[in-house]
């Protein structure tokens, strides 16, 4: 049987939490705050998930060796952009962990590099170590055992298999692949894509407007995945469309929900000042803007959601634009 370590406490990386010990897997995990290391120790996280009562085999610490002490498993759940910073911290204990699996959607500021990627170059895990688990997976929803499914993506298949029967509960279905980059891009490019979204509905429009965006979104993430060299089936998936869908539709979403402030005029410093949270997609859009532009991939989508975010453009105006590009052929 194997045992895991989770690091972060978090809504996603405590609802895995939940998941891995559901399915069998013993867990500790690793919290930067006393007052949430306490909490999961008293069999909750009401900072989170004030309504899941976690196993009585998910424990917690703040200490990072001892979360690791025995694991075969090491889970990162930390926000993407501090992920390098964690790294340089406590990445030395990572090394006799059999898979590092991260749970984070995102693209590095300034480096442009995968999660993966820095988890390799940061934490140095070989790549045939490090899992990606992504799909149409709203923490709030898993947290109340609701049927879900995701991706779990790996190099070695061997290695994907093991933290798939890790985190295998009733409710919780893993498909294992060996896509690595189309899996990451797919989370990273959707969590902006759902900005977008969220502003049309924020400005007022329909489903029509929304599943529009939604698919020409899916066409920039393929462009830039099979760029990176992805397999196109991929977003084509759970981790592609699938995830595509539940983060741009559901207001469980925090991308959705930033984005539909965004539309009702709010700005992206009073978006944050109300909801205590930054979305991913806010502080990726611009990293994975850049990513495109330096393999020549067009992203009309991307660049005027950056545009919002960044450069203070109105969403009424970034809509205008869309619409009025030049005609062409839909898969050219």
């Amino acid at each position: 049987m194997s045992t895991a370590a989770v690091f972060g406490t978090g809504s996603w990386g405590t609802a895995y939490a939940a998941v891995l010990a559901d399915g069998g897997t013993p867990v500790r995990m690793w919290g930067r705050r006393q007052e949430a290391v306490d909490q999961v120790n008293a069999g909750c996280n009401r900072d989170y998930l004030p309504d899941l009562a976690l196993p009585p085999t998910v424990t917690a610490t703040t200490d990072p060796e001892e979360a690791v002490s025995g694991a075969d498993i090491v889970v990162l759940a930390v926000p993407s952009q501090t992920l390098r910073t964690n790294l340089a911290a406590w990445g030395h204990v990572l090394g006799d962990a059999k898979a590092v699996v991260s749970l984070m959607k995102g693209v590095e500021l300034g480096t442009t590099k995968r999660m993966s990627e820095v988890i390799h170059e940061a934490g140095g895990v070989p790549q045939d170590r490090i899992v990606v688990v992504s799909g149409p997976n709203l923490a709030p929803e898993i947290a109340k055992k609701q049927p879900a499914a995701s991706v779990v993506a790996c190099v070695d298949e061997s290695v994907a298999d093991m933290v798939a029967r890790a985190s295998n509960p009733p409710y919780f279905r893993p498909y294992t692949n060996t896509d690595v980059v189309g899996t990451e891009i797919s989370g990273a490019v959707k969590n902006v894509i759902a900005l977008a979204v969220g502003m049309a509905e924020g400005l007022g429009m329909g489903d029509n407007s929304k599943a529009s965006i939604i698919t020409r979104g899916l066409a920039e993430t393929t462009r830039l995945g099979l760029a990176l060299g992805a397999d196109v089936m991929t977003f084509a998936g759970l981790a592609g469309v699938g995830d595509l869908i539940a983060t741009c539709m559901s207001p469980l979403s925090r991308n959705h929900t930033f984005g539909v402030n965004l539309g009702k005029g709010m700005s992206v410093a009073e978006v944050v000042a109300v909801t205590r949270q930054t979305a991913e997609g806010v502080k990726s859009c611009e990293s994975i803007l850049q990513l495109a532009h330096d393999h020549d991939v067009r992203v009309p989508i991307i660049e005027q959601v950056a545009a919002v975010v960044h450069d203070g453009r109105s969403p009424k105006d970034v809509v205008g634009r869309l619409m009025q590009r030049e005609l062409k052929n839909e898969t050219d």
